[in-house]
Formats: C-alpha cells, structure tokens, sequence
C-alpha cells in the first residue's frame, strides 16, 4: 500500500503520457479528462474473489439462456414466469431481432455486472450491463503502468493477474468467426470510450474500423483496407448502440451505422459482439425477474 501511494504521481503521469482519457459530454460539448489513478486497492480475499467469479458466471449464462428463449420460442412466457408486457414493451427487446440466432448461440460476449458490497458484508447485484459494456481498458492499462512503477507491490503480494483479458477477448472473437478477421467498430474519435476501442485493438490484433471502412456485398460484411482491396469480416465487436448500428433496420437516420450488417448476421455470416437486443435482458423491469427464473427449463 504505501509503495503504491508513493508512486501515486508517476502513475498519473504515465497515464498522462499514454493518453488514457475518456470523455463526457457537457451543455453540448465534447470534453476529454485523464483517468484518474486511485492508489488504494479494494482488496477482495482469494476465496470470496473465487465465489463472486462462480456466481456471475451462473448469472451470464442464465440471461444467455433467458435471451436465446424471449427471441426463439419464447417458453417463459408461455409458462408465465414473467409477464409478457415487461418483456416486449421493453425498450431494450427489439422485434428485428425475433428468430436470429448468433453464431455458437452467444448473446452476451461479454458482460458488465455491476457489484455492490453491502453493509452486511454480503454481495448484491446493482445492475446487468449485456449491451455495449465498458472501461475494461482503464483498470488493464492502470494495472500495467503500476507494475512499471512500483514492481515491488507485485512482487510482495499475491494479487490475481488481469494481464489474460486481450486473450480472452481474442478468444472469444475467434471462437464466434465465421470466417475472416476480426473487426473493433467504434463510432470515431469524438466517442467517450475512443481509448478503449484503440488500445483494446492494439492488444487483441484486431482492425479498429469506423462504420465508413466496412461495406456489405452479397450478404457477406467486408473492410475496406486502404490502398482499396476488401478482406471478409468474420466477428464485429461493436461499440455502437443497436438503435444507431444498420440504419436500413432502426434509427434511418443514422450516420455511424453500417447499411445491412442486419441482413449478414441474420445470415449468419458475420458474428456481432455482443448480440443486438440484449438489452431486454439487463432492463430494470426484467431485473426483478432474475431470481425466479427457472432456467433449468429453458
């Protein structure tokens, strides 16, 4: 701990160095700040570490499951285990979406659940974020600038290595291809995340495309390199909302979609991460829901 404080202004200053911002908008306008760097560790034990872990685990397979049913044959609805008005008058539940099935039956890539430890000492689920989760980046770039810095605080104590997340990624793109390469589509530079999409790129060997380098011809999704010739798009990580992703299947107005990427992955030749729609799943009115749900039937 008091390594760490010691290195708290270097740190920052690294974090300075490699641009690590993210941005809010204010009265209209873009703003960018520095991620801040908090030297005091929640330092969570090993064992309670391991529970969380096997916990969420059950909890993101369960919504896989509760999405593949709410888009398919809708069996928890039949079963009146949740009313059907909280599911399709959802704004999250997306009627586009009805009868798709993403490659190897994967929604939720990956999922933001947000904890909470209350004063009772037990863990609470506050949200479920299946859409477009964020900030993986910011604790993996921290993390390895606090090695540069105070390698010491590594070496003295036995702490669970996040160093494997661009992997897992990588893994998990490669697992749903359909055959070519793997694409981070990110909205451009003026979005809050920007950082993210780049340094994620970077660390999985992914193209980070904007929605203007990627093109649909004969149901099949493709990049645009820059000397022209066109490479086969296999997986999509998206950091677009649904509404604004194919402007030919929501939001017509759109400028930051992508014109049929609908029709390719209804065709199941492209993989989209994470699925569009998933946004049932994590609303607040489904959140209550979640505990009753027997998805041993589904």
């Amino acid at each position: 701990m008091k390594n760490l404080l010691e290195h708290k202004d270097g740190i920052n200053r690294l974090l300075e160095r490699y641009g690590v911002k993210f941005g809010i908008y204010k009265n209209g306008e873009f703003h960018e700040q520095l991620f801040p760097f908090d030297p005091v560790p929640r330092v969570i034990p090993a064992e309670e570490f391991d529970y969380l872990n096997r916990g969420l685990v059950q909890r993101v397979d369960a919504l896989n499951l509760f999405l593949a049913d709410i888009y398919g044959d809708k069996k928890i609805v039949a079963d009146k285990v949740i009313p059907e008005d909280f599911i399709f008058s959802s704004k999250g539940y997306l009627p586009q979406c009805e009868g798709i099935t993403p490659p190897k039956k994967i929604y939720s890539h990956i999922s933001g659940i947000d904890l909470v430890q209350g004063k009772d000492k037990n863990w609470y689920i506050l949200e479920d974020n299946l859409r477009i989760p964020s900030g993986a980046s910011y604790p993996l770039i921290a993390r390895d600038l606090t090695r540069q810095a105070a390698p010491r605080t590594f070496m003295e104590n036995d702490i669970v290595d996040n160093r494997n997340y661009a992997q897992m990624l990588k893994g998990v793109m490669d697992a749903v291809n359909t055959g070519g390469i793997n694409v981070i589509l990110t909205p451009g530079r003026y979005n809050a995340a920007f950082f993210e999409h780049s340094y994620l790129a970077e660390l999985t060997g992914s193209i980070l495309a904007m929605p203007q380098d990627l093109y649909v011809e004969g149901n099949k999704l493709y990049y645009r390199q820059y000397e022209g010739k066109a490479m086969q798009v296999g997986t999509v990580y998206r950091r677009i909302s649904d509404e604004y992703l194919d402007p030919m299947y929501f939001v017509p107005e759109s400028l930051i979609g992508v014109p049929g990427i609908m029709d390719v992955y209804r065709g199941g030749n492209v993989a989209l991460v994470n699925a569009p729609g998933n946004g049932v799943a994590d609303d607040k009115g489904i959140y209550y829901f979640v505990p009753h749900i027997p998805f041993s039937t589904l």
